[in-house]
């Protein structure tokens, strides 16, 4: 296993790292500005969800029409360019008297663009550092999305009382630029990972040829569907508690912070790949305390203790990359990131409409419930293909 400071010696990996971090607490104060005017404009807990996540709904058209980019752009210029593009479409959404459906257009605009970052990055991360050290590569990248959402909720929530949604929406702005700069004077220029140009056809041909195994398939919709749940759950923070929004995503970021370091660090190989599915039920069985309209501390006690399970993660996204060759390594994760948001922007549709119906508590526990049924269905289909690399382990894995 490699150290942490072998990681930050390699070529490139932490101006990767530090432009990450830069987009996380980007879309992280970003996001808590989007929910918080829509939610004041509207009172809608549908349309507050749905602006907080809207970006990810995108993500299903990209997946389909624009993945096979992901290893046949240059990342550098790849990746300054979606930077670019988010800070001046969050720019826009700054606008004064700007209408709710002008925002939630860009959001999805920019969801559009975004769905070729994932693929790019993280095929550049498994290129930088190979497989062998890919795991704990990017187990440090969550470990610095939870202590970056961790502060970035902090301070939007601060930013949004002490300032305005619109103002905290223009420090999000700068912070999308800064990841643009850093990028492209920190990375080196590398050519395209796969020859060809992108083209729709090429996207389908790929995602059926990863679709076409069998374990491959389970552990992509283990990693999509479990989690996009429960950050469904998530999306309710703003209408269950107006005020302490902040403070729950903050927990939320902590008990994932914990969760990476747990998976990707103090954990061993032969333990961690049996905790898979675990993880996924811890991920939203705390969340079944909502029944009960917890008050705001014990709360977020529960989501701090629920998002460790997001830890699972990591296990399935090390089985992918062991099912999958090298040259398909972009695609393969660029289709991971994004039938993950999908899923979430579907989710948090989703338990905006049950909260519509019934309320925010009510909504989060609906589902938790969904989540912990559809971990245990894909448990059972996957067991017979454990030992090809599936969600299950048996045996020696």
């Amino acid at each position: 296993m490699r150290s942490y400071q072998r990681l930050f010696r390699t070529p490139e990996f932490t101006p990767l790292f530090l432009a990450s971090a830069l987009q996380t607490a980007a879309s992280t104060v970003g996001g808590l500005a989007i929910g918080t005017l829509v939610y004041a404009a509207t009172e809608s807990p549908l349309l507050s969800a749905v602006s907080m996540f809207c970006p990810q709904l995108a993500q299903v058209v990209g997946a389909t029409t624009l993945l096979s980019a992901s290893d046949r752009l240059a990342p550098r210029a790849a990746l300054t360019g979606i930077s670019v593009a988010y800070a001046l479409g969050t720019a826009a959404m700054a606008t004064p008297g700007a209408p709710i459906g002008a925002l939630l257009f860009l959001t999805l605009l920019l969801g559009l663009i975004a769905s070729l970052g994932g693929g790019v990055r993280w095929g550049l991360l498994n290129e930088v550092l190979t497989k062998d050290g890919y795991l704990l590569g990017r187990s440090v990248f969550n470990m610095m999305n939870g202590l970056t959402q961790i502060a970035g909720y902090a301070t939007g929530g601060a930013l949004v009382v002490l300032l305005s949604p619109r103002t905290t929406l223009l420090v999000s702005s700068a912070l999308y630029a800064a990841a643009a700069l850093v990028t492209r004077l920190g990375l080196t220029r590398r050519a395209a990972r796969a020859a060809g140009r992108p083209s729709v056809s090429a996207t389908w041909r790929t995602n059926a040829l990863l679709w076409s195994s069998r374990p491959r398939r389970h552990l992509y919709l283990a990693l999509w569907i479990p989690n996009g749940l429960v950050v469904g759950c998530e999306s309710l923070y703003v209408s269950y508690a107006p005020h302490a929004a902040g403070t729950l995503f903050a927990c939320a970021a902590l008990g994932m912070f914990v969760g990476d370091v747990t998976v990707g660090r103090l954990l061993p190989p032969a333990l961690r790949t049996r905790l898979g599915v675990p993880l996924l039920l811890l991920l939203a069985a705390p969340y079944l305390l909502f029944v009960l309209r917890p008050a705001v501390p014990l709360a977020a006690a529960a989501v701090a203790v629920a998002s460790v399970g997001f830890g699972a993660s990591l296990v399935q996204q090390e089985r992918l990359m062991a099912v999958t060759p090298d040259e398909l390594s972009g695609h393969a994760l660029g289709l991971h990131s994004a039938g993950m948001l999908t899923m979430q922007g579907v989710s948090a549709a989703l338990a905006g409409a049950v909260a519509q119906l019934t309320s925010p508590a009510t909504g989060m526990t609906v589902m938790a419930a969904a989540s912990i049924v559809v971990t245990l269905a894909l448990t059972a289909a996957s067991r017979r293909d454990a030992e090809e690399g599936g969600l299950v382990v048996t045996g020696r894995g």
